[in-house]
């Protein structure tokens, strides 16, 4: 089978994020089928940007369109989507070239990509999927402020009905989302739950544990500290400051927070800390996704933690939550979602999200338990995620639902 995913955003393990299309695809060219992925030239989630027009990846066949570079969520990153979807809709043959897909994905996070994705497989015959990372133009709405009338997200909304009448299947990794896909026109039988996952291969040949975040975690296990740490993006989605009130509260205990990342909010977070003389918090810079499994490996708990949002009633699907199952640590877990896969793995502590105080307990039981039963919570949790979320079984799943 070809399969052809097209996602603006789309990354490997050379660029950096977004993986997901990545994994999924590796799987299927191992499984026999040939796969192109078409993405963007210039993605603000990359951590380095494509070199040429076309590489060859593990197998997989990538393309860049040309699109403008931006920084933020202003005029400039609007721009870019319109470079990639007009260049697609007009030029699709220059970038498709020999390349004749059975199957054409097209993956938001925005919908208008499903435009040239129907021309295309409206050309060649081919099946239409549409897969739904987050809703929009629900998610602007909601994360944004903007209203339905804005412009911009009428025409988003127009764009996301189209999608839900026209694919043949909708793939969501949200697993509550289909009745607001019923409400906007989708039919019941086109819905396909698939979440992320994990690669087992990331697990193996663990390199070496960044010198500095050796040194700063291994001298706090020294004066032994209980090391609760936090990996990933520092933004207002991650409710941080509740985390920080609760370390706050627990600054007579020998209990300290790591933070490991980047973000929007890190230098304000860096600055709260300073200015309140939270002394438990330590805040170190963000490490390869290749380095996250030994970094995880140094922590006592670990840390993930969300805002209360109506966004989040459909479910949610967090790449970091693989990482930290996998890294057989136990969890703290601040939720508001219907999905928690923490307590279904009894593999950590859940609490409802934006609660500092049942935060703060949380953490207090978690640093009291002993280390067989920490131990154990660990385990539960890798062996959650092996049961349920790895990539190979993932991209089968995939495959053989839109089969049907």
């Amino acid at each position: 089978m070809n399969i052809l995913i097209i996602n603006q955003y789309a990354g490997n393990r050379i660029l950096g994020m977004v993986y997901r299309h990545y994994y999924l695809a590796k799987e299927w060219v191992k499984s026999g089928n040939k796969v192109m992925i078409i993405g963007g030239s210039f993605s603000h989630l990359r951590s380095q940007q494509p070199i040429a027009n076309t590489e060859i990846i593990d197998g997989i066949e990538f393309r860049w369109i040309p699109v403008s570079t931006y920084k933020g969520s202003g005029f400039g990153r609007v721009k870019a989507m319109f470079d990639f979807v007009s260049k697609l809709w007009f030029n699709y043959k220059k970038y498709l070239g020999n390349f004749t897909p059975d199957v054409v994905i097209s993956s938001s996070t925005y919908n208008f990509e499903i435009f040239p994705a129907k021309r295309i497989a409206q050309h060649y015959g081919a099946k239409l999927i549409y897969e739904v990372r987050d809703i929009w133009p629900l998610t602007p709405m909601e994360l944004g402020g903007y209203s339905k009338h804005h412009p911009f997200i009428v025409v988003m909304q127009a764009a996301e009905d189209y999608c839900y009448r026209h694919a043949n299947k909708v793939v969501s990794l949200l697993p509550n989302a289909l009745e607001h896909m019923k409400e906007r026109g989708m039919a019941e039988n086109k819905f396909i739950y698939i979440p992320n996952g994990f690669d087992p291969e990331e697990w193996k040949d663990i390199p070496q544990v960044p010198p500095k975040v050796a040194r700063v975690i291994g001298g706090l296990k020294k004066d032994g500290k209980f090391v609760i740490m936090y990996t990933g993006g520092h933004a207002i989605s991650n409710a941080l400051d509740f985390f920080l009130d609760a370390m706050k509260s627990l600054q007579d205990s020998n209990i300290v927070a790591v933070l490991i990342g980047k973000g929007q909010e890190k230098l304000r977070l860096i600055e709260r800390v300073k200015n309140e003389n939270i002394d438990n918090v330590i805040f170190l810079d963000s490490v390869s996704k290749k380095e996250i499994p030994a970094v995880l490996s140094l922590a006592d708990s670990l840390y993930i933690g969300w805002k209360k949002n109506p966004l989040y009633k459909y479910g949610i699907s967090p790449n970091k939550l693989f990482d930290y199952m996998m890294s057989g640590k136990p969890i703290i877990h601040s939720v508001a979602a219907p999905n928690d896969w923490v307590k279904d793995g009894k593999c950590g502590i859940s609490v409802e999200a934006e609660n500092a105080d049942l935060l703060t307990k949380a953490i207090k039981e978690i640093a009291q338990l002993s280390p067989d039963t920490l131990d154990k919570m660990g385990k539960n949790g890798r062996q959650f995620c092996q049961s349920k979320f790895n990539y190979s079984f993932l991209a089968d799943k995939f495959i053989q639902a839109i089969g049907k």
